[in-house]
Formats: structure tokens, C-alpha cells, sequence
């Protein structure tokens, strides 16, 4: 079988040599070749990250049959960006391990608690969904009764919606003419003999 190993750090402040050398000795171990090393050093916060994206389009590629990591927490610290990160590695037929906790997607036992994982994951999306809802009907009521909402930050709004970009102020084309300038000009006018050439 091969592998993928992916290693990550907050900073590179930091290093991965332990992480690396536990997860070489596991693949010794079991017999795994390793397709290649990903190392990261940038915060698991980050859904992007250079070493990560390398692996994510390996992986689509299928040039390995499993993913190997240290600790759970090396592969992100937002738990539903890590689990669709592992459905997708499903979904390809890549395997999952983690190291330090015994989880191996490719053993009943490992696809039971990636399943329970799985639906912790989606317990949060619920919560994040209702307190999404809540705190827009919140922001709501404000809005019908006193006509403004105070955020956390201090700020004063009066509306919802999206905040106009650099890009919103610019008029846009249509057929010809500007958009802002539709009530004051006419649309250009063309000659006979162009139209009849645009119709043969």
C-alpha cells in the first residue's frame, strides 16, 4: 500500500522532525511505502495551506491509498473543514490514519468512530445553523424597533445585506450604453445598410 504522510506546525518557529520520524517508523512498521512527506508550518486554522492543497490534488489523482497523520489536530483545528476533507478521501477510496489514536478508516472499527466523528461534525453544523438564525432574528428585531442594530464591534447598521464593494460604484455596460445613463440616453441608433448587412 501506498501512503501519503502529511505533518504540520503553527510556525516555523517549530519544528515536525518527531512527527515525521514517528510516522516513517509506523509505515516501516506496516509495511507502507510512502508516495511522499507534506509538511506544513502555518496554523490549522487555515483551511488553505500549501503542503495541504499538494496533497488534496495528489489524492485526486490517486498516486496513494492512505493518509497517515500524527494527531488529529496536525490535520486542522475546525472540525467540519477536517471532516470534509475526509469524506472527500472517502469518496476517492483513501484511507485515513491516525497514528496516536489508532483511528484507520480501513478497518471496521476505524470507519465506526470516523462515523461517530462524523456525527459530531454534524451536530455542529446544526448548532452553527441555529445560532446563525437566532442571531439574525435578534438583529431583526433591533431593526424593526428601533431602526439600527449595534454590533459587537461597535458598529451602527441600519439594513441588512451585503456592503457594496470598490467594484458596485462602477457602471455597467449593457448593449452599448451605460446603465445609469439609460434614462437620459438613447440606445445607438444604426444606419439601413448596416442592418442589412448584420441580416445577410
Amino acid at each position: 500500500m501506498t501512503v501519503a504522510i502529511y505533518a504540520r506546525v503553527s510556525t516555523n518557529r517549530q519544528d515536525n522532525i518527531n512527527q515525521v520520524a514517528e510516522l516513517e517508523e509506523y509505515c516501516k512498521r506496516n509495511n507502507r511505502a510512502v508516495f511522499r512527506t507534506y509538511k506544513d508550518e502555518v496554523s490549522g486554522v487555515k483551511d488553505t495551506r500549501p503542503e495541504l492543497d499538494k496533497l488534496m490534488q495528489d489524492a485526486r489523482l490517486k498516486r496513494f491509498n492512505q493518509v497517515i497523520i500524527w494527531k488529529v489536530d496536525r490535520l486542522g483545528r475546525n472540525p467540519l473543514h477536517m471532516l470534509q476533507i475526509v469524506e472527500e478521501w472517502e469518496k476517492i477510496g483513501i484511507d485515513f490514519t491516525v497514528t496516536t489514536l489508532g483511528i484507520d478508516t480501513s478497518t471496521p472499527m476505524g470507519k465506526f468512530v470516523f462515523g461517530l466523528l462524523a456525527q459530531v461534525a454534524e451536530l455542529e453544523r446544526r448548532f452553527i445553523i441555529e445560532r446563525t438564525n437566532t442571531t439574525m432574528s435578534r438583529i431583526k428585531k433591533e431593526l424593526t424597533k428601533k431602526g439600527y442594530y449595534i454590533t459587537k464591534e461597535g458598529k451602527r447598521i441600519t439594513k441588512l445585506g451585503r456592503p457594496k464593494g470598490k467594484g458596485d460604484s462602477k457602471p455597467r455596460k449593457k448593449r452599448g450604453y451605460y446603465l445609469r445613463d439609460y434614462k437620459k440616453r438613447s440606445p445607438p441608433h444604426f444606419s439601413k445598410s448596416k442592418t442589412r448587412d448584420n441580416e445577410g
